[in-house]
């Protein structure tokens, strides 16, 4: 199927909307202001940045905190058919020549520094204000992208080494935005709630969109999200399963407190207000249980797969959502399997035909002439079109013995118990694995964990035993850098964390 092109990026850019706002949730309050006034002040902002030499094809980079002003200096670069490149705060320092590495014109940050070609996140604000003086800078004229402009580098969340660096097309936000307009109809009214840091360009998408068709959006950090979902009511949600998995066990709290008085789902609303419409998950696996816990609710919750190169590949949604799948492929999407069941995704429209910045390789290990990707997956898709993923090829453990051992169920199970936020899986000695969990509080609950693993080996075959668990000194975090940006576990930094308890057959908790 071909998709419609509206090409959102372009009325985005050339014409100002007629309602919806945009807002800005914060531990301490909230700042909302109208859809037609950020299209203003993004124009101004545009003005300014075009007099301060930026222009068509340059790069302007932002390393900030989720905040209004990161939101019009990406809607300002869109006004001058500039790129922007979002640089994740933790994982990029101001002071390692971001702008010589990336090819920046500006360095917009929140973080001190006074490299060359910064400017703090502090000034731009007041340069979207109404002009004092006629002379000062207009809007520029509109501009047009085409499907395979570049709108903005992103950054793949990585698990080790340094990101690599994609440049991402207006035709591939486009499809996408499209897609998901067709199947989950946003209308004004609507009011979407994102909280990962807008470095990763689907983040911004909610904004396009609202911009686009006319709904509400607002913008928090994780930190902040649970508080403001009381405050704000918004009618979806996009996060990951780390989020909602936080968001379970607080509502199952809240049930447990009630004595008995308060259902799950009068939790689930107190939690998240009683707007929601749908909730929206992707990023990482999510656990069968939790999603049947919202949908049970009154929280229909439907999940997705897509990476940074490919865009959203498929997705669960009202009137087509199978349990275990992550949905059917989107229009414009083709999935192709090989021999072995490894997911290749071919786009009418690509993100991209090879990475911008990467390690000599790597973009040919991924990407074919044509923009299809080489996920790395393992996957199917059943007798009605819905895709399956089964864990990554090279999470694969082959024993001594020559059996193959797909990790992700194993771990999923184990996910499974209250006390078990993540679960990843090791084979040292290639003779049996040995899982690392990361407990879901603390004290950890080493009962709770031994429980968990009795079930998960009863629930599996003779060669995919789990011979024992060592339980992680402290949950994993982006913090300790045991968890990407997205919020899925580092292996390779976990199996360097506890490599020799991995290796010591006494250490941890034995499989009875």
């Amino acid at each position: 199927m071909t998709t419609t092109m509206t090409s959102v990026i372009n009325r985005i850019v050339s014409t100002a909307p007629s309602g919806g706002t945009i807002s800005f949730a914060r531990l301490d309050g909230t700042e909302t202001i109208g859809l037609p006034e950020l299209y203003e002040r993004a124009g101004r902002l545009a003005g300014h940045l075009r007099d301060r030499g930026v222009g068509p094809g340059d790069r302007i980079g932002i390393l900030a905190a989720n905040s209004l002003e990161w939101v019009l200096l990406d809607l300002a670069a869109l006004r001058l058919k500039a790129q922007t490149a979002g640089f994740e705060p933790g994982k990029f320092d101001p002071a390692d020549d971001l702008a010589g590495r990336y090819g920046l014109t500006m360095l917009f940050t929140d973080r001190p520094t006074d490299t060359h070609r910064s400017m703090p996140m502090s000034e731009v604000r007041a340069l979207s204000e109404p002009a004092v003086r006629p002379d000062e800078a207009a809007a520029p004229a509109p501009v047009t992208w085409a499907p395979r402009d570049v709108t903005t580098i992103k950054f793949t969340s990585g698990s080790t080494g340094t990101p690599k660096g994609l440049g991402a097309t207006a035709g591939s936000i486009d499809s996408s935005l499209a897609a998901v307009q067709e199947i989950f109809g946003h209308v004004p009214g609507d009011d979407l709630f994102v909280f990962l840091p807008l470095s990763l360009l689907q983040q911004r998408y909610w904004v396009y969109s609202a911009l686009a068709h006319g709904h509400d959006v607002t913008i928090s950090t994780y930190e902040a999200a649970f508080a403001a979902l009381r405050r704000v009511k918004p009618t979806v949600v996009m996060g990951v399963p780390a989020f909602y998995e936080t968001a379970k066990r607080q509502v199952e709290s809240r049930v447990r407190r009630s004595g008995g008085t308060a259902t799950a789902a009068d939790a689930a609303r107190h939690l998240f207000g009683d707007r929601i419409r749908y909730l929206w998950t992707g990023s990482a696996p999510a656990d069968a249980a939790m999603l049947r816990f919202f949908t049970d609710a009154g929280l229909p919750i439907y999940e997705g797969y897509g990476l940074n190169e490919t865009c959203i590949v498929a997705k669960n949604h009202p009137g087509a959502t199978r349990e275990g799948s992550v949905g059917r492929v989107l229009p414009g999407k083709q999935v192709l399997l090989d021999e072995d069941g490894v997911v290749s995704v071919r786009s009418e429209h690509p993100v991209g035909y090879g990475y911008t910045y990467a390690k000599p390789g790597d973009s040919e290990r991924v990407f074919d002439s044509d923009g299809t990707v080489r996920t790395g997956d393992l996957g199917y898709i059943d007798d009605d079109g819905f895709l399956f993923i089964r864990g990554r090829a090279d999470d694969v453990i082959v024993l001594d013995n020559g059996k193959k051992v797909i990790v992700r169920p194993l771990e999923e199970h184990m996910r499974t118990s209250p006390a078990i936020a993540e679960c990843v899986l090791f084979c040292p000695t290639q003779t049996d694995l040995v899982a690392v969990v990361s407990p879901a509080a603390l004290p950890a609950d080493p009962d709770a964990v031994l429980a968990q693993l009795a079930l998960t080996n009863a629930a599996f075959g003779r060669d995919e035993q789990i011979s024992r668990v060592v339980i992680a000194d402290e949950p994993f975090s982006i913090g300790n850098d045991l968890l990407t940006s997205q919020y899925k576990p580092k292996r390779p930094r976990i199996l360097a964390a506890y490599r020799t308890s991995l290796h010591d057959s006494k250490a941890g908790i034995h499989a009875p």
